[in-house]
């Protein structure tokens, strides 16, 4: 292999220039014309002989005047497919970087492992130089901080970007949650359209500093949109989820919203159902689920009793099946947990026999079994009707629709049980059919599910939808005698129901793009349309968004500011890379 020639500063009285490639190489570039030669003609003969040859005419001019602009330079590489060599760094760098945030990995594992690792597998399988090339690629800690939290500002900069362009306002997601430094966050997520579909982002994580009272939730959530100069009247709709006191339809930060934005919907998220079971539990059936919970942390709370109880199944040959654990349990586990506890049963019953455990008394309970069955079951159903709103793109119409229809089904359920028919709770007819024990439950479970149907209806407002409205879902079967005659609505219902052609794109397309596909057609009917589907009806992303902060929240980094790199990791959005490495350049330039 040849020697490489290396460049000298004195070879730009030749009217040349150096340029690296990818590898590293050096090579001579001229001013003049942008030629670009080999390394091998990077000494002064064959410098001095283009410069005779080619442009002896200017000798004694100033070479600074003829310098080609940075801009142009680098148009100029590219198109003779010459990379720079820092430009390659660079991206590399960043790239890395976003895959970092993206897998929710610590920043220290590119230095301490990634690297090490791709420098081992460079020299051994693509040799020395390659090793020398990946060596150069900066990836040290502070690096990946700095490369996410620009990739971070980039992003949101595309989401505001989008938020002022949105030809409707904006619908808002906001939730708040402690994480494991006992430090309450708080989550939005924003929902626009663009480019005639309704789009969903991510918005913003942010710590409540001091207290967690209503005004603080207010003023950091006013804040955000006030840095970023975007007026608060583009938010025309808020789904709110957390502590009553903070976040609660009828808390202290709902009255500040209102005060300062009169015009924004308020609504509070429809996910969590099971939340309003607790409230309307009879004391046996409550006393039946707190006894679940005590049990569970007896179990899991403590790491000997945790590995004699797997030891326990292994002994008596049944497959382990590990039990969900929390404290308290989150609403969304408990209809898992309880199945978990009533399958495992006996075997739960024996385990604790064999450990002595006070706790035994109220287990092995008839009575406590047959509540725990009920309560299995019931959970069961709510967790099947918060999962069918578990979605992205859940609006308020379909997730009042399902509410409706499960609460429908509470007196058929009573009906049934009066009748000593448990077929819709089937943990329950199971334990009444080895027992005989239906008769003194049945007046027990009818009275709860009528307390808890009378709870649904007034929280949850739980009723037909309402008749004027129900033309946003179906527009074509819709009854146009619930519109009123002086409403011009009314025309552009009937104009839109005549075509065929929009029949078809309603047939295949998703409710919201076709009513965002109508804005440029019936611009008045879409808009109406589109203020009713874009509040959220759940805070189903914040939950989604919660499960990430907790894995950025691991104890080796409980310390870790994690705004942006929760921002990178859950965003739709991609940073403009090619932007930011030419903001990068021009920045370094600049500094020179």
């Amino acid at each position: 292999m040849s020697k490489k020639r290396k460049w000298d500063d004195d070879y730009v009285r030749y009217w040349f220039t150096c340029t690296t490639e990818v590898d590293g190489t050096q090579c001579p570039q001229c001013v003049l014309c942008n030629s670009v030669f080999s390394n091998a003609d990077l000494r002064p003969s064959k410098l001095s002989d283009h410069f005779n040859r080619q442009h002896g005419g200017i000798a004694g001019h100033d070479l600074n005047s003829h310098m080609p602009a940075p801009s142009d330079q680098s148009k100029t590489l590219k198109t003779l497919g010459v990379a720079s060599h820092e430009d390659a760094l660079l991206q590399a760098s960043y790239q890395f970087a976003y895959l970092c945030a993206k897998e929710k990995n610590p920043h220290t594992i590119a230095e301490k492992l990634v690297k090490p690792c791709a420098l081992e597998i460079a020299q051994i399988v693509l040799g020395p130089d390659a090793q020398k090339k990946l060596e150069q690629v900066p990836l040290s800690d502070d690096v990946i901080h700095s490369r996410i939290d620009e990739m971070s500002q980039d992003i949101l900069q595309q989401v505001l970007e989008d938020i002022r362009a949105s030809p409707l306002k904006v619908g808002i997601q906001l939730a708040e949650t402690t994480d494991m430094d006992n430090c309450s966050q708080l989550m939005a997520f924003v929902r626009y359209i663009k480019d005639k579909e309704i789009v969903e982002e991510f918005l913003f994580c942010e710590p409540l500093q001091l207290t967690m009272k209503g005004i603080d939730v207010f003023s950091l959530f006013r804040d955000f949109f006030s840095k970023h100069k975007i007026a608060l009247d583009v938010c025309g709709s808020l789904c709110t989820d957390g502590a009553s006191s903070m976040l609660g339809e009828n808390s202290e930060f709902v009255a500040y919203v209102k005060k300062e934005a009169p015009h924004i919907m308020i609504t509070h998220c429809l996910l969590n159902p099971h939340a309003l079971v607790i409230r309307t539990l009879p004391v046996k059936l409550r006393d039946a689920l707190f006894t679940v919970v005590r049990v569970i942390n007896f179990i899991k709370g403590r790491a000997p009793n945790h590995r004699l109880f797997q030891a326990f199944f292994e002994e008596i040959g049944i497959e382990y099946n590990v039990l969900l654990f929390h404290t308290e349990m989150r609403w969304l586990s408990r209809g898992q947990i309880l199945t978990h506890i009533f399958e495992m049963y006996e075997e739960i019953n024996q385990f604790l026999h064999h450990q002595s455990s006070n706790l035994i008394d109220g287990f092995e309970n008839k009575e406590f079994k047959i509540h725990l069955a009920y309560l299995a079951d019931l959970f069961k159903h709510l967790n099947e009707l918060s999962a069918s709103m578990q979605r992205i793109g859940m609006n308020t119409l379909s997730a009042r629709e399902k509410l409706s229809a499960f609460v429908r089904k509470f007196p058929c359920w009573q009906k049934r049980i009066e009748k000593r028919n448990f077929t819709n709770f089937p943990f329950l007819e199971e334990v009444i059919v080895s027992d005989n024990e239906g008769i003194c439950i049945a007046a027990e479970i009818t009275l709860h599910l009528q307390q808890l149907s009378n709870f649904f209806h007034g929280y949850f407002s739980v009723g037909d939808l309402d008749e004027a409205s129900k033309w946003v879902l179906d527009p074509f079967l819709f009854n146009l005698d619930f519109v009123d005659d002086g409403h011009l609505m009314k025309n552009d219902l009937a104009e839109l129901r005549a075509s065929g052609h929009i029949l078809m794109e309603f047939e295949t397309m998703k409710l919201e793009d076709f009513w965002c596909a109508q804005l440029t057609v019936f611009p008045n009917l879409a808009k109406i349309a589109l203020e009713i589907l874009m509040p959220f009806a759940t805070t189903y992303l914040c939950e989604l968004g919660f499960s990430s902060l907790l894995h950025f929240k691991a104890k080796s980094r409980s310390c870790f500011n994690m705004r942006d790199d929760i921002r990178v990791a859950i965003s739709k959005k991609v940073p403009r890379f090619s932007e930011i490495i030419e903001q990068k350049l021009q920045l370094q330039q600049k500094s020179l």
